[in-house]
């Protein structure tokens, strides 16, 4: 699969972006040192739940999605 580690999406928690093209979501790191830890991050493209991301690092998270309107 190449460098990076795999990560199961297991919650979809919104669109983002200035015209809502990103999707934030919560992942499942599958392997390595961080095996098992649970990150937010966004995603470029279609995702559902179940799907499996190659994370090619797994220190940073995204910044929590605001949902305040405006």
């Amino acid at each position: 699969m190449g460098d990076g580690a795999p990560a199961k999406v297991i919650e979809v928690i919104g669109r983002t972006g200035t015209r809502g093209e990103v999707i934030q979501i919560r992942c499942e790191v599958l392997e390595g040192p961080d095996a098992g830890k649970a990150l937010v991050r966004n995603v470029k493209g279609p995702v559902k739940i179940g799907d499996v991301l190659q994370l090619l690092e797994t220190v940073m998270q995204a910044r929590k999605l605001d949902t305040r309107k405006r």
